[in-house]
């Protein structure tokens, strides 16, 4: 049995929200009695960047796109890793230092595939979903970025690649 995940199936849940994200929340709604491993991956707000402290973040996007983007990658994933679960989420608007700002989590028979399945879900909504964020800075500067500046066409394409292997 596949679950998208079982909330966002019964669409209590979006990909993308402007709500912080209860990590333990999610967790405890991950247990899939045909997985033998979760793995949850939360990226988060730090304090610095490029010599920089850092404020906060905040996220931009196209919701709808992001939203149909996001589910393709996870069903991409499922069909690649036959996963028990694939769930992602990405906030909008303001995110503070120590806050998530996204979430990816994977549930498989065995760690190998919920592992290599996080780390590609993870990865493509950097590169190729249409959020985009600005970093505020504690100095009052602020500074709008991609997500990622790997992997894309103007990119250095030898940045941050990951093989995915299952073993």
């Amino acid at each position: 049995m596949f679950w998208l995940f079982h909330l966002a199936a019964e669409g209590n849940m979006d990909f993308i929200t402007k709500k912080q994200i209860d990590l333990v929340a999610l967790l405890q709604k991950s247990h899939c009695p045909t997985a033998g491993a979760v793995v949850l991956f939360s990226g988060e707000v730090r304090n610095h960047n490029i010599g920089k402290a850092v404020k906060h973040l905040e996220y931009e996007a196209h919701a709808g796109m992001a939203t149909k983007m996001i589910a393709e990658i996870l069903l991409a994933a499922r069909n690649r890793w036959n996963l028990s679960i694939a769930y992602a989420q990405h906030r909008i608007g303001k995110v503070k230092v120590t806050e998530s700002a996204v979430v990816v989590i994977t549930a498989s028979v065995h760690r190998g595939e919920a592992y290599a399945s996080n780390r590609y879900i993870i990865d493509r909504i950097k590169h190729e979903v249409p959020i985009w964020k600005c970093e505020h800075f504690t100095d009052g500067s602020k500074e709008w970025g991609g997500n990622c500046n790997c992997h894309t066409e103007t990119g250095d394409p030898n940045k941050h690649l990951y093989e995915f292997k299952v073993l």
